[in-house]
């Protein structure tokens, strides 16, 4: 049978040893290429759907800037306090 002193030698020796192992730093390389982009793309902004939650009010034709430039002004004056109070 394991004496109880050698017990908590044992677990104190784990917990080091689990908790050093987390300190260890490993090689972040990254190889770029010249001229290639490598990440995600990016969509113009009206290219996308409206939002569909609870507090979404702008609504656009996806794909119509205008549309989605009217739906981000329409936005902005109704945060606008000084309109919202009609002064």
């Amino acid at each position: 049978m394991i004496s109880a002193r050698k017990l908590v030698v044992a677990i104190a020796a784990l917990a080091a040893t689990a908790g050093l192992t987390g300190c260890g730093e490993t090689e972040q390389v990254i190889m770029y290429q010249q001229g290639k982009y490598q990440g995600k793309p990016d969509t113009r902004p009206w290219d996308n759907d409206p939002g569909a939650g609870l507090y979404t009010t702008s609504t656009w034709t996806k794909g119509d800037k205008s549309s989605w430039e009217a739906a981000l002004k329409s936005r902005s004056q109704s945060q606008n306090e000084y309109v919202r109070i009609g002064g």
